[in-house]
């Protein structure tokens, strides 16, 4: 971010200011009687205080002129940033209206995930699925959902219908219908308490729910995305949606067990803009919540290889006919359940893909236009530090001279 490799420290010390009389300590039976070596030693300790401030005064000013550096460097990032912002937004802008009628189909798609969570009628993913069904796109500008990212069935789409369904049925209804929020200040606002520590239905998202006529009952689950632990590891080179770069499971015999298709996080397609950027520190959605949710999951194309594959699994694995492992020595049995609430299938067109990339990279774009905000004024706050502590070191030096002339004046014998 700052040119040179240079780095910044945020942490300023004070400068210790001296009072310059004290540097002037001298032998005064030397001075009464005009010892030459008094005059000497004077002139030598006169001439080392002078020098040792006036390097101060040089390195103090270096530091200004080093966060005056920085500043311009960093504002020049900023002016480039918006200039490919605004670039950006053209060619979306173009894509946008070429897009094809193919992208209406997956329009639908979702409108069917909208109408199970919309069944769910008393539900937290309900609530919020009738809002945004009558507001649209102005649902994220409320106080109360300002901070939601959406609900999990929502947040991702699955090519294959049996894979859609057996991660549905891997998670269950109340984590699809689990509500996303980016920090904890989004899961606060959607649950008010009373001084009794009765929850409030008034307010949150109950006070919104009963100004559409919807009460909310039992739990719910929400998924505070910056109190997860995320995915640090590598991501697979030159891949769009950004897909984790997992070590793939193997025999002692360095062979792949038969079957295996790959992770379930990495086989839910995300929306671009979803991708980078969602929490302060720059994780996307893959990273987070579907890292959170699945882990190391792995998938496999029949229940006979998922059970061959056993020694090979440590964090669960599913199969695409049912087969469901939890975790080591954790199996689920028993007949499928028709969950409520699935993923979508993806179909957008090729235009519309470009788009969603597009959108990937605006979202870049403008996360570090953000962050190099706060570089500049973080870089501002120590600017100003520097040259207030340049001004008292001036004081300083400026008293130092005064009472070294005055102390010289002193010394001069009387003709």
């Amino acid at each position: 971010m700052f040119p040179n490799g240079q780095q910044i420290s945020f942490h300023p010390t004070p400068v210790a200011v001296q009072d310059p009389a004290t540097l002037m300590v001298l032998d005064t039976n030397e001075t009464q009687n005009g010892g030459g070596g008094g005059g000497i030693c004077h002139a030598e300790f006169t001439l080392y205080n002078s020098q040792r401030l006036q390097s101060d005064l040089e390195s103090m000013g270096n530091k200004i002129k080093h966060h005056e550096d920085n500043l311009k460097f960093l504002k020049s990032q900023k002016t480039k940033l918006d200039e490919s912002i605004v670039d950006l937004q053209v060619v979306m802008s173009k894509l946008l209206s070429s897009a094809t009628p193919n992208y209406d189909t997956n329009l639908q798609g979702e409108d069917i995930i909208n109408e199970q969570i919309l069944r769910c009628g008393n539900s937290a993913a309900g609530v919020l699925g009738a809002i945004e069904s009558r507001h649209g796109a102005q649902t994220s500008q409320l106080t109360m959902t300002k901070g939601v990212v959406g609900v999990v069935a929502k947040l991702g789409k699955v090519n294959d219908e049996n894979l859609s369904q057996v991660l549905s049925d891997y998670l269950g209804t109340r984590s699809m219908l689990a509500v996303v929020c980016q920090n904890y200040d989004s899961v606060k606002a959607l649950e008010i308490y009373e001084t009794q520590g009765n929850i409030d239905k008034s307010s949150g998202i109950y006070g919104l729910g009963s100004s559409i006529g919807r009460t909310i009952e039992g739990h719910f689950d929400v998924i505070c995305l910056e109190n997860l632990r995320p995915y640090v590891g590598q991501h697979i080179a030159d891949d769009p949606q950004r897909r984790l770069d997992l070590v793939k499971p193997k025999f002692p015999n360095g062979e792949c067990p038969p079957g295996f298709l790959g992770f379930a996080v990495n086989m839910v397609q995300i929306d671009p803009a979803y991708l980078l950027c969602v929490t302060s520190y720059g994780y996307g959605l893959r990273e987070t919540l579907f890292y959170s949710l699945f882990s190391r999951l792995q998938v496999y194309k029949t229940r006979a290889e998922m059970i061959s594959a056993l020694p090979c699994i440590s964090d669960g694995a599913i199969s695409l006919d049912g087969g469901i492992i939890r975790t080591v020595g954790i199996f689920t049995l028993g007949n499928r359940d028709e969950v409520n609430v699935r993923f979508a299938k993806p179909t957008a067109s090729r235009a519309m893909e470009n788009y969603d990339e597009s959108e990937k990279q605006m979202k870049e774009l403008r996360w570090k236009k953000e962050k190099t905000l706060e570089d500049i004024k973080r870089e501002q706050v120590l600017r100003d530090h520097a040259v207030f502590n340049f001004g008292k070191k001036k004081e300083e030096f400026v008293k130092f001279l005064a009472v070294s002339s005055a102390m010289n004046q002193q010394m001069i014998p009387p003709r």
